[in-house]
């Protein structure tokens, strides 16, 4: 039994047959096999490890380099995807096996983060990994939007189909990387599927020549549904323009559903606006994300409030050891040693409670309550202080 690296058509026989059958309907025809063959371009520079015997896949594991930003800092993140194990050879520890090879090689070559999305949030907790929120789901009635077509509002849209205007959807992704906490973006060879297979329309909004806000949709039929997918805005009046646009959609479908992220509050877009909002999140088939920090480096100067406290790692393969935390400068520093500054405020953390701390998702004390750490009241008090809670955006779906 070996763990092996594969790239370009190996993936054909390996990792995207057990991927098909642990995330697709099957048996599919034969026809799907030739199918893989298209997905080969978009998966080109992803780290594919898998768990052979004898020649024969048993488990397979990916991860994506992609972009994350913590707190205003972009830094290379690993998503990682596609695990998946043969139904033979489960529950043998294949996995446990290949992602902690496959962090490792991510983590040396400088990725700080890592986030997925879990077939069971349980076993990736054991891992380090910590919950993120999911985007909204957000369904109403066109005609709810009415007050808005009569609206005078500063710029205008923009109305194509997203194999003509990726290159404009994906710069706007990249300020957006720059801009809001949490979200992350695939690299070029990934994202330009969604140019390639060309089956959204893509309507912007703009002020003069600069893009305030994007968004990809479709229509399933007449009297149907507007899916859109996430409505990415820069300030109000870009998300108003968007739901002017699909305001002009009433008599023509039924309903209009939209992602957003979950600090969004749509019931107060409009008044009488009937909407439904909803993060469903169960298992198998629809989790929310989870995500960890894999080195300490990513903590490095990052915008930190002014406080000041020594943690204490435990219990995990890539974070260790006593660290000093001091933000009292504006600017996060990290300095090492069990002697230094013992007169600090101190907390012990595993690797998910400081990385729930580091994404704004939990308190120090939910830190504590959740069994992610022994955080005493006086340090809870400054871990606060560097880490305010602030509701991060993944944006991404791998």
């Amino acid at each position: 039994m070996a763990i092996r690296r594969v790239s370009s058509e190996e993936r054909l026989t390996t990792s995207f047959v057990l991927g098909a059958y642990a995330f697709e309907a099957s048996p599919r025809s034969a026809r799907r096999a030739d199918e893989f063959r298209g997905y080969l371009p978009y998966n080109e520079g992803n780290r594919t490890l898998i768990v052979e015997e004898d020649g024969a896949p048993l488990a397979a594991a990916s991860a994506i380099p992609m972009r994350q930003n913590l707190r205003g800092a972009v830094l290379p993140m690993a998503g990682v995807a596609g695990v998946a194990s043969h139904p033979l050879a489960r529950r043998q520890g294949h996995v446990r096996t290949l992602l902690h090879q496959l962090l490792d090689e991510m983590r040396d070559e400088g990725h700080t983060l890592t986030a997925l999305y879990p077939f069971r949030p349980s076993f990736y907790a054991r891992f380090g990994y910590v919950g993120l929120p999911k985007p909204r789901t957000v369904t109403f009635s066109p005609a709810d939007l009415g007050q808005l077509l009569g609206a005078d509002l500063p710029g205008e849209v923009g109305w194509e189909r997203i194999g003509t205007g990726y290159p404009v959807w994906r710069e706007f992704t990249e300020r957006l990387l720059r801009e809001r906490h949490g979200f992350a973006t695939f690299p070029d060879y990934r994202d330009v599927g969604l140019r390639d297979r060309d089956e959204r329309w893509l309507l912007t909004a703009r002020v003069g020549d600069v893009v305030t806000g994007v968004v990809t949709y479709r229509i399933d039929d007449h009297g149907g549904e507007l899916a859109a997918d996430d409505l990415l805005a820069a300030d109000p009046y870009a998300r108003a323009l968007l739901l002017q646009f699909f305001a002009r959609h009433v008599d023509q479908v039924e309903r209009i559903s939209v992602q957003v992220p979950a600090d969004e509050l749509p019931e107060l877009w409009l008044t009488d606006l009937a909407v439904h909002v909803e993060a469903r999140v169960a298992r198998p088939g629809s989790s929310a994300p989870m995500a960890r920090l894999l080195s300490l480096d990513a903590l490095t100067g990052l915008p930190a409030g002014p406080g000041r406290v020594r943690v204490e790692l435990a219990g995990d393969r890539w974070l260790t050891g006593s660290h000093l935390l001091d933000g009292t400068t504006g600017s996060l520093e990290l300095l090492s040693g069990s002697g230094v500054d013992a007169a600090a405020p101190s907390a012990t953390l595993t690797a998910a409670g400081l990385s729930a701390l580091a994404y704004g998702v939990l308190d120090p004390v939910e830190v504590h309550l959740r069994g992610l750490g022994d955080v005493p009241p006086d340090a809870a008090v400054e871990l606060r202080r560097i880490f305010p809670r602030e509701v991060p955006y993944l944006f991404a779906d791998f």
